[in-house]
Parts: structure tokens; C-alpha cells; sequence
């Protein structure tokens, strides 16, 4: 457990937030723009630096708030060009973010949680149960030290990260007001500036936060599908026994349709060996989704160990990719990037303490299956 200092942290307040703050210490509101711009845009966390703010209120700043991010345990570079941040929060865990370069794209996958609940059979974060919900100022923590890391600069100025998708560890609608306060800090041009076509939630499918979601913010939304039936999502991932497909697509559609705008709702799909990946399951998909304007973004499976998966053939993702898109809908399949380091989907993990000692079961039960294999057959023994 990380010690609190009792001061107020300004690095995950919003603006209105910021404002309400100031008003409170009796200064003037405008106060909250400037402090906002030395936080967020130039990655300041010491008060006597910030020039245009009087020698007074920085000092009544240093006596009763701070700008504090998640500790950095490590930073890894992938020889992709992939990198991966390991942050410690306040609860004690460990968190990773992952930036993600592609041509003049940078894209920063942020997490939401240390652990997860809902234990998806292909998660290697989900192995380790739920630990803690990150606060706001955790969550876009790690946009600010990802930005630091590049060089902070004003947000009218070209930067290596463009995009933020909340597809790290964690359900991101299981941590709603937080995850809600740090977005608005990403699209706020006090904030990072980004374009709400270019910020991303995923979620597994927790129906009543994603009608909630449309309340609050236009962000864009990403379905975290993986099957195309509802037994087989029941097994893979497990809260599609509360919130079946039907009831999931349709709250997606109602979201986007409160969009008002021609965007669309990305389908995410880890593709599994001999699990998910037939032929048949490519036409259950095209039926599934005739309904909802969508792309789909297909994920070969990215190994970790324990899993009991196995990432498909290259024929055999390109044979469902040709299937899904002779039936109209655009499809691309992710790249695999920063393997190396653990970075890529489906593998982050951190240094979270396995609360539910998931993995060991996991463990253990892939061993029992090994030895009931490798046993004689008992109507054979002599």
C-alpha cells in the first residue's frame, strides 16, 4: 500500500472539477486553465515551476495539493518499437500501459483496474482476479507519464500519442466514474486534446453501464465479442451468462444511435485454435451482426503460459477474415506487436497479487488433464 499524503491530487481532476477546486481555496476560476495546461500539456508536477501562477498560490498549492502519478516500477522497449509501462497504484498492484506506434499513429492502451473479475478463459489478466479500481487520477496517470516520456508539448502541436483505447487490464464499465472523468481529460484541449473518434472504451459486455455510458459521454465503443453463439461466449467469456447477445447488441446499437454521427461499433475477436475460428463460426458471426453497423478487428490469439489456447494457422485466419468480408463487412486482422515484453493483447499481467489464486488452479488443473492422458486406459488394463 502506497502512503497518502492527505493532500488533494489535481492530476485527476477535470476541468469543472478544477474549477470547483480553486473556488473552494477562494481564487479566482481561471486559475484551474492554467494549472490544468502545466499538468496535462507539459507534464509539471512541481508548483514552483508553474511561472504564470503567483509565488502566493503556488505556495498555498504546495501546502495543500499535489500533482502525483502512478509510480514507474519499469519501462520496456520492444524491438517493434512497442512500449510497455509497469506503474504501481495506490492499493499496492501493479498496472501496465502499453503504447502501441504504426505509421504517424501512436496509440496508448491504458488500463482500468489492477486484476479482473470477469475472468475471460483467454485472458491472462482475468487469471489473476480482481484487486482494485484505479482513481481517476490513475487512470489518466498513465497518459501522463506516457506523455512525459515523449516530450510534453502543448496540445496544438504534433504528438507521438494520437489515440487512447481503455483496453488494458480491467472492465472499464466496472470502474464507471473514473474511467468517465479520465476520457473527458483526454478529449479536453485543456487536458490531451484528443478527438473523441480517436478514444476508445472496450468493454466484455456489462449492459446497464453501457446505456449509462451514453448519458455522459460520445466516446467511441469497442465490443469485446470473441464467439458468435451464446453457449460458446459463456465459456469464454463468462458475464455473456447475465447479459446474453441479444440484450449486448442491442444496448451497443442504442449507444451508437446516440452518436447521431455515421460511427460505428468495433467488433473485437480473438481468434482461437479449433475453438473459434471455423468456417461455420465465421457465418454464425455474419448472421449475428447483419443488424449493426460495425468493423471488425480480428486477434490471433497471443500465447501465455497455462493458457491451454493455441493461437490458429495463418490459413485459417485469412480463411475466416475472406469469409467476413465477402459478406460486406470490413475486417482487419491486429498485428501482433511487442510479444517480446508481454505487451501484446490478451498477455498483461503486471505484478498483481493473484487474490483468487485463479492461476494456481489453473495450473493444476492443466496438470490433472496431462496425467488423465498419459494414464493407461483403465478397459484395457489387463
Amino acid at each position: 500500500m502506497i502512503a497518502t499524503t492527505g493532500k488533494t491530487n489535481l492530476l485527476g481532476l477535470t476541468q469543472p472539477e478544477m474549477e470547483k477546486f480553486f473556488d473552494s481555496i477562494g481564487e479566482k476560476r481561471f486559475r484551474a486553465g492554467q494549472v490544468m495546461k502545466w499538468i496535462h500539456h507539459f507534464g509539471v508536477d512541481d508548483f514552483d515551476a508553474m511561472t504564470n501562477v503567483s509565488k502566493a498560490l503556488r505556495d498555498k498549492l504546495k501546502a495543500i495539493a499535489e500533482v502525483r502519478g502512478p509510480e514507474v516500477v519499469s519501462e520496456d522497449i520492444s524491438s517493434d518499437g512497442t512500449r510497455k509501462w509497469v506503474v504501481r497504484v495506490e492499493s499496492g498492484s501493479c498496472v501496465e500501459t502499453v503504447y502501441i506506434p504504426s505509421g504517424k499513429r501512436g496509440t496508448l492502451c491504458v488500463s482500468s483496474q489492477a486484476g479482473c473479475a470477469l475472468d475471460c478463459s483467454f485472458c491472462s489478466t482475468g487469471k489473476q482476479g480482481f484487486n482494485s479500481n484505479l482513481t481517476a487520477a490513475e487512470v489518466i496517470g498513465q497518459v501522463w507519464i506516457a506523455n512525459k516520456s515523449f516530450g510534453s508539448v502543448p496540445a496544438t502541436i504534433d504528438r507521438a500519442i494520437t489515440n487512447v483505447v481503455m483496453m488494458g487490464m480491467g472492465e472499464p464499465l466496472l470502474n464507471f466514474d473514473n474511467v468517465i472523468s479520465a476520457m473527458q481529460l483526454m478529449m479536453d484541449d485543456l487536458g490531451y486534446g484528443i478527438s473523441k473518434r480517436r478514444v476508445t472504451l472496450s468493454t466484455s459486455g456489462v449492459v446497464p453501464m453501457i446505456d449509462e455510458l451514453a448519458k455522459h459521454i460520445d466516446v467511441s465503443l469497442a465490443l469485446s465479442l470473441h464467439a458468435p453463439n451464446d453457449e460458446l461466449r459463456s465459456q469464454l467469456v463468462p458475464i455473456n451468462k447475465k447479459y446474453p447477445l441479444a440484450m449486448l447488441l442491442d444496448s451497443c446499437r442504442r449507444y451508437m444511435a446516440t452518436l447521431g454521427e455515421k460511427r460505428v461499433l468495433t467488433v473485437e475477436y480473438t481468434l482461437l485454435k479449433d475453438v473459434n475460428d471455423h468456417v461455420d463460426h465465421a457465418r454464425e458471426m455474419i448472421e449475428l451482426l447483419k443488424d449493426t453497423p460495425c468493423k471488425i478487428n480480428l486477434i490471433p490469439f497471443n500465447p501465455f503460459p497455462h493458457s491451454g489456447y493455441e493461437r490458429p494457422s495463418n490459413n485459417a485466419i485469412r480463411r475466416f477474415q475472406e469469409l467476413l468480408q465477402q459478406a460486406g463487412y470490413n475486417v482487419t486482422v491486429r498485428t501482433t506487436r511487442g510479444e517480446d515484453i508481454d505487451a501484446a493483447c490478451g498477455q498483461l499481467v503486471g505484478q498483481v497479487n493473484d487474490r483468487t489464486r485463479r492461476s494456481s488452479r489453473l495450473i493444476a488443473a492443466r496438470e490433472l488433464n496431462a496425467d488423465a492422458d498419459s494414464a493407461p486406459n483403465a478397459a484395457s488394463a489387463p
